[in-house]
């Protein structure tokens, strides 16, 4: 029986009830949003206590399907101001799942000055005070919770910058290899710090399997989902051979690869930092060229990155975090870079926005472009230990650019810009303007279509033609992709595989005994769309919010483009 879990810090109390019915159809990100949109006061503080901070998984999370362990995280987010959801890969989701647990909701403030954690297990949530695993890094307290609760626990923590509550820290998510996943963007960790978590533990030891109203059905329909995306050339070819980073060459050579915070769209040192030289370093020195974030990943684009002499480094090493470090920030070595992501991971701040940080932070003096090794320095010395320099660059890129007096900073709703200049890649750009949660490529992946033609045609990326349209498409199929716990790159599939949505409804209609059809996706994507935006509107913020910075009307080399849109193309985004 699906379960809501409810935990009131204010006077640490935990209690199970029963799922509404408004929310019995949803899950993921359509039920995080749905919640907060309901509980949250749009004007609270978000690291106050009228926040919420809630986890859900997926409505096929937990099942035998691939590809289907996402877990959204939910609040008002403290460095944009807008309503969030965080996905990330890991355990949590599945565990969830097995529990019963529809969503754990998580509100009001402690008291006293004091750390606590939550356990989760068959019987709901209960609170203990922690004190061993303050100050803790995230690989610490994984190591910690295993050595006590044995290793198969479930968790979820944050890092050194979530118990600072900086506006750039994650939360992380233990996955099957005891390495971490991150809920990055929007600062969801310094919710958690603000009400004196430190983790979340989780025992699903005793859980049964996720009930399925028709077995056959849902295994003949899993089958064809996988076999939907294997044969796909990204998730079966590009993405399992040289991870994210193979877009590295892909985005230099289309003149859209931020270098040197943004101000040219090439980066010379591109082949050092590309996904092939990074898929040739990690098989010459023993690591995994291919590894799932989740279980039952059949995609493989993680990996698990060695240093020279063979020992582990980091995993999970994404293009974003390489691209915004090599070439925004002129660091074309991945060692440096690799070694700046683990201590992002084991600091717990977001690897995009603290590397535009970064980026804007060298054009403002404090340190030269291309300087790793001072990079390095500032995560350990400053960002870990909470100096002021450490926390100006850990609260994000916009704090970063108030402090030194920057023009050029990437942001929109004062989240950073990731790794695609709008100027080049016009469809990317009408995403990071009008998500609900601030710049987010993620939100709607428009460089498939623009860059590869995933979707049945490329729509030109220097021109204006059809991009609101293409955006506002993938941000609908995006909620859907949150909601049903599935990885971000289904959507490949699922836009030119022929069987691979019905494939996806009919695993639905059989996990839960329903008659969807694809149109219902459509409207749940509309739905959830227009209450985030509802959310946004009544905490302040208008059409003027969904801009890009005026730096980018400035022309970017080779193609000399600039950002063209009119305030009125932009704002026909929302006419649905």
């Amino acid at each position: 029986m699906d379960k809501i879990l409810r935990v009131n810090m204010s006077d640490l109390s935990t209690r199970t009830e029963g799922v509404p019915k408004e929310w019995a159809g949803l899950g993921g990100r359509a039920l995080t949003s749905t919640i907060v949109a309901k509980e949250v006061i749009p004007t609270c503080h978000p690291l106050g206590d009228n926040n919420r901070l809630v986890f859900a998984p997926g409505m096929l999370s937990g099942t035998a399907a691939a590809n289907t362990g996402r877990f959204s995280a939910g609040a008002k987010s403290p460095l944009t101001g807008t309503i969030k959801e965080s996905n990330a890969g890991g355990l949590a989701a599945q565990q969830f799942a097995r529990l019963g647990i529809k969503a754990l909701i998580i509100e009001g403030l402690p008291k006293e000055e004091k750390w606590y954690s939550l356990h989760v297990n068959q019987d709901g949530a209960s609170i203990a005070e922690e004190t061993e695993l303050i100050g803790k890094g995230n690989f610490a307290v994984v190591d910690t919770l295993e050595a006590r609760l044995g290793k198969k626990t479930g968790v979820i923590t944050i890092g050194p910058a979530g118990e600072m509550r900086m506006l750039s820290a994650n939360i992380s998510v233990k996955d099957s290899d005891s390495k971490l996943r991150s809920h990055g963007r929007g600062g969801l960790g310094a919710v958690m710090g603000s009400k004196r978590i430190k983790f979340i533990s989780i025992d699903d030891s005793k859980a049964p399997a996720v009930p399925l109203f028709d077995a056959e059905k849902f295994k003949t329909a899993a089958r064809a989902f996988a076999k939907a995306v294997i044969e796909h050339p990204a998730t079966g070819e590009g993405l399992p051979t040289y991870g994210t980073a193979e877009m590295v060459n892909i985005v230099n050579a289309a003149g859209g690869l931020p270098t040197r915070n943004f101000t040219f769209g090439q980066f010379e040192k591109h082949e050092e930092i590309s996904g092939e030289t990074l898929r040739e370093t990690i098989i010459a020195r023993g690591g995994k060229p291919k590894h799932g974030c989740q279980p039952g990943c059949i995609i493989q684009c993680s990996q698990v990155y060695h240093d020279k002499d063979g020992n582990y480094v980091t995993s999970g090493f994404e293009y974003e975090t390489i691209e915004i470090l090599g070439a925004n920030a002129c660091i074309g070595n991945l060692d440096d870079i690799a070694a700046a992501d683990y201590i992002m991971d084991d600091i717990g701040v977001d690897s995009i926005e603290t590397s535009v940080a970064f980026g804007v932070a060298m054009e403002g003096g404090v340190l030269p472009f291309g300087d790793g090794k001072g990079v390095l320095r500032i995560l350990k010395e400053d960002v870990g230990a909470g100096t002021p320099l450490g926390r100006i660059i850990g609260n994000g890129a916009g704090h970063v650019g108030r402090t030194f007096g920057v023009t050029r900073v990437p942001v929109v709703k004062n989240q950073a810009i990731p790794a695609y200049d709008p100027r080049s890649i016009k469809g990317i750009g009408i995403t990071y303007a009008t998500s609900t949660m601030g710049a987010d490529h993620t939100s709607g992946y428009a460089v498939g279509t623009n860059l590869m033609g995933v979707g049945g045609g490329v729509v030109d990326p220097l021109k204006k033609d059809g991009q609101v349209e293409l955006s506002r498409h993938l941000q609908i199929i995006t909620v859907m992709l949150d909601t049903l716990g599935l990885c971000l790159f289904v959507g490949f599939p699922a836009a030119d595989m022929p069987t691979c949505v019905p494939a996806l409804m009919d695993m639905l209609n059989a996990r839960f005994g329903t008659e969807l059809t694809p149109e219902w996706i459509g409207g749940l994507g509309v739905n959830t769309l227009k209450t985030e935006r509802a959310f946004n509107i009544a905490a302040g913020f208008t059409n003027k919010d969904d801009r890009l910075p005026e730096f980018f009307r400035e022309p970017v080399a080779p193609h000399n483009a600039v950002w063209d849109f009119t305030d009125e193309e932009i704002d026909a985004f929302w006419d649905f």
